[in-house]
């Protein structure tokens, strides 16, 4: 049994793999498929409702607040685990408050 691949060729419908993603105003299809001569590999991306209008929606966002806030995220985790293994030596390296010094 064959099927049309999605550059119109026929290829065996077992060996016809499909990955399809449906994210808010795009579409990705990723097929594979394998002929007597080569393994193919087609990638359809499909936008809705077209490149341009999701350009134009980029554009109107700050790249670098979201890249700064990517960063933070990331290091967040991280950030807050060095604070709590530096509180006990941050408390002993502390000076000497008001009072404390009797000499």
């Amino acid at each position: 049994m064959t099927d049309d691949t999605p550059n119109g060729h026929a290829a065996d419908t077992a060996d016809l793999v499909r990955a399809t993603a449906h994210l808010p105003g795009l579409d990705v299809e990723v097929a594979r498929w394998r002929s007597a001569a080569a393994e193919h590999v087609a990638i359809s991306v499909k936008a809705t409702p077209s490149f341009e209008a999701v350009g134009r929606a980029f554009e109107a966002a700050n790249p670098f607040a979201l890249w700064m806030r990517s960063a933070e995220l990331a290091w967040l985790p991280w950030l807050v685990a060095s604070r709590a293994v530096m509180a006990p030596w941050v408390l002993l390296a502390a000076p000497p408050q008001r009072g404390e010094r009797d000499s």
